[in-house]
């Protein structure tokens, strides 16, 4: 889970926009694309999904610079059809071919009613919630999953098989925050998780349900768009363009009237807001509610960027020559 750093300085969003801009234009990346994904990642951090924003740039940047990544992708539309539509990323990162594509597919699914987008040869697209999120104002549901490029051996545990299971859902509210549901379903499961055993021990059916949603993100997300099961040799040319998505969104209308929809999303949201919270918690929330809440507070108040993301930044700062903005 994403909490804001008890440490921290607060940083305008706009600052931090505009650093990763900088950076990124600093390795080569061409202006527009720079500051969309300033834009994306900042946003991230406003709404305290720090794990998927700014600090992601020290990654990025050197993976661009090191020509693991291309730092000048051509984004094309590899094949279409009037609810479908495959977009190669060239090698650079996934948030722009996502990113078009997503545009691209909500105009389809405004359309034909439902609509159907993946993506191919590219590195990281991000948090997939950037995507559920996109077509929130033109009434349509949305499902969003990414894959990896796997290396599965014998012996391997069992866990190896959900790769790094993302996902997101979007429901559209009226008034109040939308639903939006962004996680990654192996979250507490990696092996770097001090509890995954006892977990294990405890409910052994909630983790094979964990591993089972991963399965999902890799064969939807990943062997769909063309990720073979094992990556040698490798799919695509650029060493870091190891992943694909997909994107399905459809119109509420065809089963709903989408005002009627939204109003009755919003009673949801009340009736979740007086519901007693999980334990250790202080209040309950329709998923994305606590984004939705954090991001009007860091709007006014600033980011709190805790003290690793601030190292991150600075010394990615200094290994390509830029100024932190703090």
């Amino acid at each position: 889970m994403n909490q804001p750093p008890d440490e921290h300085i607060r940083v305008s969003h706009e600052d931090l926009r505009d650093f990763v801009a900088t950076a990124a234009i600093k390795v080569g990346l061409p202006e527009d694309k720079a500051k969309l994904l300033g834009t994306l990642l900042s946003r991230n951090d406003l709404r305290g999904i720090f794990s998927h924003g700014t600090q992601q740039i020290a990654t990025y940047a050197l993976l661009m610079r090191d020509g693991k990544l291309n730092n000048e992708p051509n984004v094309h539309i590899v094949q279409e059809t009037p609810s479908s539509i495959l977009v190669d990323g060239d090698g650079g990162l996934g948030y722009f071919p996502s990113h078009e594509g997503t545009l691209k597919v909500i105009e389809k699914a405004k359309q034909t009613g439902i609509a159907v987008m993946s993506t191919r040869n590219h590195g990281h697209f991000g948090a997939a919630g950037i995507y559920a999120r996109m077509p929130l104002e033109h009434d349509l549901l949305t499902f969003v999953t990414s894959g990896v490029q796997l290396n599965l051996n014998p012996g391997d545990s069992i866990y190896a098989a959900a790769g790094g299971s993302p996902m997101a859902f979007g429901a559209p509210a009226g008034e109040e925050s939308s639903l939006v549901l962004d996680f990654g379903a192996m979250h507490d499961l990696y092996a770097s998780s001090p509890h995954r055993d006892q977990i294990a021990n405890l409910a052994p059916g909630l983790v094979l349900r964990c591993i089972g949603m991963g399965e999902i993100c890799q064969s939807w997300g990943g062997l769909l768009s063309g990720l073979p099961l094992h990556g040698t040799p490798p799919r695509w040319n650029w060493p870091g363009a190891n992943q694909g998505s997909l994107v399905i969104t459809f119109r509420i209308d065809l089963f709903a009237e989408a005002a009627t929809f939204r109003a009755q999303m919003d009673e949801y949201v009340r009736a979740v807001r007086e519901l007693t919270p999980l334990q250790g918690f202080k209040a309950s929330y329709m998923a994305g509610g606590v984004e939705a809440e954090q991001e009007a507070l860091f709007k006014a108040e600033g980011v709190p960027v805790g003290a690793d993301h601030r190292q991150r930044l600075e010394e990615v700062a200094q290994q390509i020559g830029i100024e932190v903005p703090w």
